[in-house]
């Protein structure tokens, strides 16, 4: 099926530069992207060595926040096919995936929503085929920290779509600056301070959508995967867009 320079591929280690980090829980979760993945299917199977097919794609439910923004959750079933050389034999793999839109408008929620059930589902299918496709970061056994080779600098875990204890830029007049507060203050999983009902309905639309909303030195702070991807609903939420920390921020006072 496959020849010696696509074996060889598949069973290469996967290279520490392509592994993103997100933190839940206070635990480092390894992931690839979604656009990387497809770039290995190409590099690895040809551009016309492998298909995928949108199999399902339905909608499972949809609600309103106390914000009023329209929360929306898709699943899809994707299946994916690869080809030999000449054509002449075939391998399916399907998988399912779950992606969850929040936005003003119900558009741009049932859009978000669809777009990532289908890159969940096209990951999940991928992954059969080896470590090149991140198949040895869902390893349940070990910890995320212990996916990530140690030769990794701290540098390549700051991504654009994490960032952990890093200061905040004072873009309002009364605002403290986070990076005034020592460092070894810890991120709480919710605020420490009684939050309202939006507040609560803005966190749960955000973790909803697989991302994480902590609380650090008087700010909500947003991480997860795929976060560029859902800056519109962020910022629908009231979040700011730190570019040196590259992350989601919003003061909690502002926030309640």
């Amino acid at each position: 099926m496959f020849n010696d320079k696509q074996m060889k591929a598949l069973q290469s280690e996967l290279s520490a530069d392509r592994i993103k980090v997100r933190d839940k829980a206070n635990i480092k979760l390894s992931y690839l992207e979604g656009f990387d993945i497809i770039d290995t299917a190409n590099n690895i199977f040809g551009f016309g060595g492998w298909a995928y097919t949108i199999s399902s794609l339905e909608q499972v439910s949809q609600e309103v926040n106390s914000n009023q923004n329209v929360v929306v959750c898709y699943k899809a079933i994707v299946k994916v096919d690869v080809y030999d050389i000449d054509h002449s034999t075939m391998i399916s793999r399907q998988d399912v995936g779950f992606g969850t839109g929040v936005a003003r408008n119900l558009a741009d929620a049932h859009e978000n929503s669809a777009k990532e059930a289908v890159t969940d589902a096209l990951k999940r299918s991928l992954r059969s085929f080896g470590n090149q496709f991140g198949n040895s970061l869902y390893d349940k056994s070990k910890s995320a920290a212990q996916n990530v080779p140690s030769n990794i600098p701290n540098s390549a875990l700051d991504t654009a779509n994490y960032g952990q204890n890093q200061a905040i830029p004072n873009q309002a007049p009364n605002q403290a600056m986070p990076s005034q507060i020592p460092n070894q203050a810890p991120s709480q999983a919710m605020p420490n301070q009684a939050p309202n009902d939006q507040v609560m309905g803005d966190i749960q639309s955000l973790r909803n959508m697989g991302l994480d909303v902590v609380e650090q030195n008087g700010f909500l702070l947003v991480r997860g995967n795929n976060i560029f991807a859902k800056k519109d609903t962020i910022k629908a939420l009231g979040f700011r867009w730190d570019s040196k920390t590259k992350q989601w921020y919003k003061q909690l006072s502002n926030a309640a």
